[in-house]
């Protein structure tokens, strides 16, 4: 009987490590989903032995979990400044103050953002 609830940590400890592993790597690959499923698979696999198609399966399964963590985070317009944006996740209860020079030097000057030019 302990079989399958100790099957069940093994499944949900791997997942919550891929679900980590996703979430701070994600910037890495923001052109290649493929890339990032592959390396995440790849963690799984080197440091906790997973079978590969397991590690695929809890991969996919993370990635879900990270698109619903990625479409909660809002922007706090009133709090928000003219230097400094401010964002909130309501279901962690947490808050932060990002510099607008640190938005402009990560993703502008790096290229991960699209251009938007005035309408004429």
């Amino acid at each position: 009987m302990n079989a399958p609830a100790s099957d069940m940590d093994y499944r949900s400890t791997i997942r919550a490590a891929a679900l980590t592993f996703l979430e701070r790597h994600q910037g890495e690959h923001l052109g290649d989903q493929g890339q990032f499923i592959e390396r995440t698979i790849n963690h799984l696999v080197d440091s906790f032995q997973a079978d590969k198609a397991l590690a695929l399966r809890l991969t996919c399964e993370a990635l879900g979990d990270l698109a619903e963590i990625n479409v909660r985070q809002q922007i706090d317009i009133k709090a928000s400044k003219s230097d400094a944006v401010v964002i909130t996740d309501p279901v962690r209860g947490c808050t932060w103050s990002v510099p607008v020079h640190l938005i402009y030097e990560h993703l502008i000057a790096a290229g991960r953002a699209t251009r938007i030019t005035p309408a004429t």
